[in-house]
């Protein structure tokens, strides 16, 4: 089989392109319009989605490769789309398991809607298995929704939000309920953005505050009722593989961005002491393959996982800990490449202007996305010692 070209879908002048704008949104607090008008037009945001519906065809693995490569030039850019791919990839999930309940948003894709995820709440550490959101039934089959949902990514320009809410009146409560409230609900004041993205990194992502005042999402938008806790629905399973691994995507792009620059900045830095760059330094030597070692260790990962989910692999009760090892590993690992590379760089790093600055405090971000580090060594404990007594 023919190796896949990341370059094809975002060639060399995209990537610069976008990369060239990527400090001003950071210093500027704003959302990269531009780079999602050039990926629009690149068909990017319809990858996922299957030829005979006018996508791309991609699977997860081709689309694993396309954010790591998205990411080496603007994180938050990447992260942000990133939250639209983990919708078209959940699809697409779905119906390569002969489930067509979200057909719908690969067909919105293609058409141009842009999907944002509400699914994180303040203090909700239960994340897919509960809600603080209240879902109230409606008598036409939809759902209103009334709650507060954090970190928001693309809140200036979605036009569909997936969310989940807790149902406690149907007469089967409780139940959670996943559904799509379009953007047109903001009109009618039943959805308002708070423009309170003011953070150390990420900005551009303007990953706002999303407040629910009864935000309806119609009957043939609501994707799935389900009860609360843990859950062999395919949906579950189809939007923690998805997110994870494109979360793992995204970090891992930025750690191989780090070592790119580390490794262009020690070959340009003159030691005034021995008259060598800092290339010929042992030292320096030493810990660009340090970052080098760790780094190639993470794309052979993501593209094996994406691989199996493509391929529908079997690994049984073991696939979240897997899930969530990638994902705790690509950040933990980006976090400290970029540590290493700030120290290579030198103090010019430390400014804020700098790309390794900005990557340094971009990278933290990962921290404190699904599954964080405590909730990533739960799962694996679990998986490995069985659940606690």
């Amino acid at each position: 089989m023919t190796a896949f070209d990341p370059a094809i879908l975002l060639p060399d002048e995209l990537v610069e392109r976008i990369r060239a704008r990527a400090a001003g949104h950071d210093s500027d607090n704003t959302f990269p319009h531009d780079d999602l008008a050039d990926l629009a037009a690149a068909g990017y945001l319809a990858v996922l989605a299957p030829t005979e519906l006018g996508g791309s065809g991609l699977g997860l693995r081709e689309v694993s490769q396309l954010q790591q490569r998205l990411a080496g030039a603007a994180p938050a850019t990447a992260l942000a789309v990133n939250m639209h791919l983990v919708w078209t990839g959940v699809a697409k999930v779905l119906r390569d398991r002969g489930i067509h309940d979200l057909d719908h948003v690969l067909e919105g894709a293609v058409a141009g809607e842009i999907y944002a995820f509400g699914i994180s709440e303040a203090g909700n550490d239960l994340v897919l298995f509960g809600s603080d959101t209240d879902a109230a039934p409606r008598p036409d089959g939809g759902y209103a929704f009334t709650g507060i949902k954090i970190f928001t990514s693309l809140a200036p320009v979605w036009t569909q939000l997936g969310l989940h809410g807790l149902d406690t009146t149907s007469p089967d409560a409780p139940r959670l309920v996943y559904g799509f409230v379009p953007r047109s609900e903001e009109q009618e004041g039943r959805v308002v953005t708070r423009d309170d993205w003011d953070t150390v990194g990420m900005r551009g992502t303007q990953s706002r505050t999303t407040v629910l005042h009864g935000a309806v999402a119609p009957a043939d938008r609501i994707a799935r009722r389900i009860p609360p806790g843990p859950s062999p629905d395919p949906l579950v399973f189809a939007i923690f593989s998805v997110f994870e691994l494109l979360l793992a995507s995204v970090y891992t792009g930025i750690a191989r961005r780090a070592l790119e620059v580390a490794v262009d900045t020690a070959g340009r830095r003159r030691s005034k002491k021995t008259g060598l760059t800092y290339s010929q330094d042992p030292d320096i030597r030493w810990r660009v393959a340090d970052m080098a070692l760790a780094y190639d260790a993470l794309p052979p990962q993501l593209d094996a996982l994406c691989r199996d989910v493509d391929e529908q692999a079997d690994h049984g009760a073991r696939w979240f800990s897997l899930l969530a090892g990638v994902k705790h590993r690509a950040v933990t690992t980006a976090k400290a490449v970029v540590d290493d590379a700030m120290l290579v760089a030198g103090g010019s790093s430390y400014f804020a202007g700098a790309e390794l600055g900005r990557l340094y405090r971009d990278v933290l971000a990962g921290l404190f996305h699904p599954s964080d580090p405590e909730s990533a060594h739960a799962t694996v404990a679990t998986a490995w010692l069985g659940p606690l007594g």
